[in-house]
């Protein structure tokens, strides 16, 4: 059987070149090839289909950031002195928040890796539930935003995963979660076997993202025994509290799980070579992710046990931190050697996939930072998460670029590649700004969870360090501005092609540097 090949390619091996001289051609039967596949009917319908529904993923990634984004805002200046004196009803924003924390903590996050999910290779053909999960999702989302504008629902800032005490809010954010769950509903959850190669990722991302979808299955779960266990009778406040604990600290597993795979694809894609060998990645996957199946256990003991209420804190305090740190050495030494040897240089800092990495790696350690800092409820704690958060988002958006032409989609001009280039920096800088200033205030006594007429007399300190909330918040809105005018470019000007091309550049290496995907 003929092999395909991008449109103009010789019918000579993917290993010769046109003059027979030998020059190997980046193709797309070299990546089938070593996937000991043969390309045919069945694999172009495979390819095109994981595409689209990594595509649609995307775009409901886009979507829910942009609404992240206008809730944030709105937070944000209700916070800043003087604005905050002028607001009088901190419900209303507290209803923002909890908008924004799901929007930007859970639909965002969970969005974008749902569409990496569609890249790891497949047994076959994606099933009807998998392919049609986005639709579930995003009746989820448009739930919440209804269930957050109904008069009289309360906001119930629950750690880690807030929600409104209505029905329709509450199972908006169930049936969001069954749509991510519903997307890796198939056989690429597992290795080994016959692959269809979508994208041919680094063995050490594939890895990185299967432990990730492990750490969703192990959240599932652990809500589960959790709402089984929960004891009848609470107030609905404290009730939301004890519900999200658990699982709020394993989604966090897997949103670093997900981290550490998009700094080990994104610095692959940049220096040429791996930064963390694929057997040390795949056994430091394992270290990070082995110590939390016992969150269920925890949760089997009952909400009021104290190994919930402790466990789950240790779990975060001693089990994510180390790991996370051997990868960050091992990245940075990579990166090193790729400058000493000349593989990059002072240019290469304009490149987001290489200042993601390096601003992604700064909010982390600036994140544990501040959490080995916290000392009661005070500002201190969103200064902590704010940073973690960031160096998650901020990875994203710079896997977002990876994926744009694997996907069909180019940018336009070239100024949306000026824009990519400064994008993470801006981002990462407003973010640690924003941390450093909550920091700030919660070390002077800054309490957290208040707004506008709520907020007590604040002295100097306070009043600074609420202002560099605000400059910072700014600057990382700005930012994520900025992401999504390259994106929702790309987006606009997306190649309309047809089955055979579409699986042809599907199986193409990445060409992060291309106007197209063609």
């Amino acid at each position: 059987m003929t092999p395909l090949r991008p449109p103009g390619t010789s019918s000579r091996s993917s290993g010769e070149s046109e003059d027979g001289g030998g020059e190997p051609v980046d193709g797309p039967s070299l990546a089938l090839r070593r996937r000991g596949m043969s390309p045919g009917a069945d694999l172009i319908a495979a390819c095109v289909e994981l595409r689209a529904a990594s595509r649609r993923w995307l775009a409901l990634s886009l979507l829910v950031l942009v609404l992240a984004g206008l809730f944030a805002l709105a937070v944000v200046v209700g916070r800043m002195p003087p604005f905050d004196r002028f607001v009088t009803d901190p419900v209303f924003f507290k209803r923002c928040l909890v908008a924004h924390v799901n929007l930007a903590l859970v639909a965002w996050f969970y969005s974008i890796a749902a569409a990496l999910f569609f890249l790891l290779p497949a047994r076959r053909r994606a099933g009807w539930l998998a392919r049609h999960s986005v639709h579930v999702a995003g009746t989820g989302i448009a739930m919440q935003l209804f269930g957050a504008g109904i008069p009289g629902a309360a906001p119930l800032l629950s750690n880690y995963i807030p929600t409104v005490d209505h029905w329709i809010f509450q199972a908006g954010q169930l049936l969001f979660g069954a749509g991510v769950l519903a997307s890796f509903a198939d056989a690429r959850l597992l290795p080994g076997g016959t692959r269809i190669v979508v994208v041919p990722l680094p063995k050490g991302v594939e890895s990185g993202l299967r432990a990730t979808l492990l750490a969703l299955l192990l959240a599932s779960f652990t809500l589960a025994i959790t709402w089984l266990r929960a004891p009848s009778g609470l107030a609905p406040d404290v009730f939301a509290d004890l519900l999200v604990w658990g699982v709020g600290h394993v989604l966090q597993l897997a949103c670093t799980l997900a981290m550490l795979s998009l700094w080990l694809w994104l610095l692959e894609s940049v220096i040429g070579e791996a930064p963390v060998s694929e057997a040390a990645s795949r056994w430091l996957f394992l270290a990070l992710l082995l110590p939390w199946f016992c969150a269920p256990l925890f949760a089997l003991a009952g909400t009021s046990s104290a190994g919930y209420q402790v466990g789950f804190t240790e779990l975060m305090r001693w089990c994510i931190a180390p790991v996370v740190t051997i990868f960050l050495i091992l990245s940075l030494g990579a990166v090193v050697r790729a400058w000493k040897s000349g593989t990059l240089s002072a240019a290469s800092l304009a490149d987001a996939r290489l200042s993601a990495v390096l601003v992604s790696g700064a909010l982390t350690v600036l994140g544990f930072a501040l959490g080995a800092s916290i000392r009661g409820q005070s500002t201190m704690v969103p200064a902590h998460y704010h940073a973690s958060v960031g160096a998650i988002t901020v990875s994203f958006m710079a896997a977002s670029y990876l994926l744009l032409p694997l996907l069909g989609l180019r940018l336009p001009g070239a100024w949306l590649v000026r824009t990519r280039s400064w994008q993470p920096l801006v981002y990462g800088a407003g973010m640690l700004v924003f941390a450093a200033g909550f920091a700030l205030a919660g070390a002077h006594g800054m309490g957290r969870k208040i707004y506008g007429a709520e907020q007590a007399a604040r002295g100097t300190a306070e009043t600074l360090g609420l202002g560099m909330m605000g400059v910072g918040g700014f600057a990382a809105i700005a930012g994520g501005i900025m992401f999504l005018a390259v994106a929702g470019g790309a987006w606009i000007h997306r190649v309309r092609v047809g089955p055979a091309s579409e699986a042809l550049a599907a199986s193409r290496r990445l060409e992060y540097g291309a106007e197209g995907p063609g």
